[in-house]
């Protein structure tokens, strides 16, 4: 059990602190309730782009990073499609150099011409080197927009295109900074060897002042669901032929999405899965096949991707992946097979939640999504889910549409066609 105090600011700032006495380190954790889906389609990559720039220094902080190596601390941030994640690791005792550096930025943010193009040409250098240099990197570039056609989750989080960020102007920074970042949008946790009371005095102290700022209204478009299979197939210089299908499947906020994620187990988590067994030991059609549940706050997609055997055609390798999903959907699972998908996800994400970083990242994430308090019953949902309700979802995947993104090894260079 992880008990935390919870605070709130007049100014909107929701507080959590977790006592942690099994480290010296302490963690300040803080989460903007901002990712790519708040983007407009016309100017992708904008929360990427501003999560670069909030280490450019501010009003009272010229250089963010070394006020913090001389304190022995670390740093880092995260943008994604729901959330922006930033934290903070320092001796505890040194707690007041990571609320000055935060408060700072979140009120005073240097942005300037100069640092907007150092940034642009960083993130761009990330773009070719991360998605258009890298064998399969554009994958989900090219199978996200195949699946949704309205909403936002159809460009990846660094943006659609290279000219999206080259040509931002320093007002739409300035703009999206002001609408996102600022107390009422934010959720600051503070995990270590702390006195909640004291963390909430020091806290006001640093933040307080900060004014609110307008609460974002979210009004992203719903995406239908799929009634029809659409298929894309590429061309590209890539080790060998690839696969990529994706379902419509519920958001982490639905429950029926744990039964999702442990179907996606069952079939390719370790060497006893059903994958390996069949599709890669077995047929020999696959070298690697894995299946996941995307962890949206909206809908999203249950994924599977495969790196074909020379022997094998996109066709075969389609239908050896439905044929397995299929099978679990008509025969089931028994229990010792759930258990033990069940028995791994809780020791993995039990481990996870071990060290002061990842709870202080936890506890805010789960504060995003309705409640700080799921971070000690989420795993209760995992255990939960039924025999029956993994067949369920076997079937209702069988039975649904799917997008489907196929790679062809090829020494000609990029090129796509829609067979």
């Amino acid at each position: 059990m992880i008990e935390y105090t919870w605070h709130q600011l007049q100014n909107g700032l929701r507080l959590i602190i977790h006592r942690d006495p099994s480290t010296p380190m302490a963690v300040v954790n803080t989460i903007f309730d901002v990712g790519s889906r708040d983007e407009s389609p016309k100017r992708t990559g904008l929360a990427h782009l501003l999560e670069h720039l909030m280490f450019c220094g501010s009003k009272h902080v010229p250089e963010f990073d070394p006020p913090l190596l001389k304190v022995g601390g670390v740093n880092n941030a995260f943008t994604g499609p729901d959330y922006t994640d930033y934290y903070i690791q320092v001796p505890v005792q040194n707690l007041e150099t990571a609320f000055w550096l935060e408060s700072d930025r979140m009120s005073w943010l240097n942005l300037t011409p100069e640092g907007l193009e150092q940034e642009k040409n960083v993130v761009i250098e990330e773009f070719h080197q991360q998605y258009l240099n890298r064998p399969y990197g554009d994958v989900m570039m090219l199978l996200s927009p195949l699946v949704f056609l309205k909403h936002p989750y159809r460009w990846p989080t660094i943006g659609k295109t290279v000219d999206h960020i080259r040509d931002v102007t320093l007002e739409e920074v300035v703009e999206f900074y002001s609408r996102y970042y600022h107390p009422g949008n934010a959720i600051l946790t503070v995990v270590g060897l702390v006195e909640p009371d004291e963390i909430i005095e020091r806290v006001e102290h640093w933040y307080g002042e900060i004014p609110r700022g307008l609460t974002p209204e979210r009004s992203l478009p719903q995406e239908p669901k799929m009634d029809e299979n659409r298929l894309l197939a590429v061309q590209r210089p890539v080790p060998q032929n690839a696969i990529y299908l994706a379902w419509n499947s519920p958001s982490v906020k639905d429950p029926r999405y744990f039964a999702y994620a442990l179907l996606a187990d069952i079939l390719s988590e370790g060497a006893s899965s059903r994958f390996h067994k069949n599709l890669i030991k077995g047929e020999q059609r696959f070298s690697e096949v894995q299946a996941y549940a995307r962890n949206g706050m909206d809908p999203g997609t249950f994924n599977v991707s495969g790196m074909l055997n020379e022997t094998t055609d996109h066709g075969e390798a389609k239908e050896a992946i439905i044929a397995e999903i299929r099978k679990v959907a008509r025969e089931g699972v028994d229990y010792r097979e759930l258990q033990k998908v069940k028995n791994k996800s809780l020791f993995s994400q039990t481990a996870q939640e071990v060290g002061v970083l990842s709870k202080a990242m936890n506890l805010g994430y789960y504060e995003l999504l309705g409640d700080a308090s799921m971070i000690n019953t989420h795993l209760d949902k995992y255990m939960a889910v039924t025999p029956e309700e993994i067949v369920e979802t076997a079937t209702e995947l069988s039975n649904q549409p799917y997008a489907e993104l196929r790679y062809h090894a090829s020494v000609e260079g990029n090129g796509e066609t829609t067979p």
